[in-house]
């Protein structure tokens, strides 16, 4: 058995069902183990499922009355599809614990919208992107290709029955000319309906900035105020877990 990339799940020329891929990784988010999946060649393939989203954690979000679809924003230059399905994108990368609780609801009906494919992406606490290290320090990169094949800080999940995923990650640092942002992309029934990005409240940036690793990277240049990509629609709300932080958010997508 091998594990399944997310490649092999969006797309109609994968090894792997779609329909497979979501019965395993979706129905509420109970699975607790990795899960085999038939291939569409007769064999299994492995998925680790969608990490199970506490009650608690999903009251947090609340009854929601009003929908307005979440603001499209740019991918930017780092994206991969890094063809892995896990709710712990921190490898090896140090820095304060973040957990991001994200739900997925229709715009037109405010209902939940559960097996919703989630993909994030951002950078460490020094401002590095796995894949662009190069292009993050100043080097080639970006828009001209990967430079190094580092994962650290990408991963994609599948909506539970509340429409909620779950990351494991570290809190963002900061590079020249942007806020502090996490990129994100909703997928459904291998279409894309959102590519966006999140951002944090400044005065729990400042917070997280004051400890290491991030104190010793001073002269960060741009705040939510003076970036020209910022939007206080999505704006985590953020609050304490335990020695790190919860950041919790709604995507309003559209279903067709």
């Amino acid at each position: 058995m091998r594990r399944l990339s997310r490649r092999e799940a969006m797309t109609t020329a994968g090894t792997v069902s779609l329909a497979s891929f979501l019965a395993a990784c979706g129905g509420g988010g109970e699975k607790t183990a990795a899960t085999p999946v038939p291939t569409e060649e007769g064999a299994e393939a492995t998925v680790t499922p969608s990490t199970r989203t506490a009650r608690a954690t999903a009251e947090l979000f609340g009854e929601a009355t009003q929908c307005t679809l979440s603001p499209e924003l740019t991918e930017g230059p780092y994206y991969f599809d890094v063809d892995s399905i896990r709710s712990d994108i921190t490898e090896d990368r140090e820095g304060t614990a973040l957990r991001l609780a994200l739900r997925v609801l229709d715009a037109g009906s405010c209902e939940p919208i559960d097996n919703a494919v989630v993909d994030i992406w951002h950078c460490d606490a020094e401002g590095l992107y796995s894949g662009f290290e190069a292009a993050s320090t100043g080097g080639p990169g970006g828009g001209g290709g990967r430079s190094d094949e580092e994962t650290y800080l990408r991963g994609a999940q599948v909506t539970n029955d509340d429409g909620i995923v779950e990351f494991k990650t570290v809190y963002p640092g900061w590079y020249r000319g942007r806020t502090v942002h996490i990129h994100a992309k909703v997928h459904l029934d291998r279409r894309t309906v959102l590519t966006t990005q999140l951002f944090f409240d400044e005065r729990v940036s400042e917070h997280v900035y004051a400890a290491q690793p991030y104190a010793g990277d001073t002269g960060r240049d741009t705040f939510n105020d003076s970036d020209g990509i910022f939007s206080d629609d999505l704006v985590l709300t953020a609050r304490r877990d335990g020695d790190g932080w919860l950041g919790l958010l709604t995507f309003n997508v559209r279903r067709a």
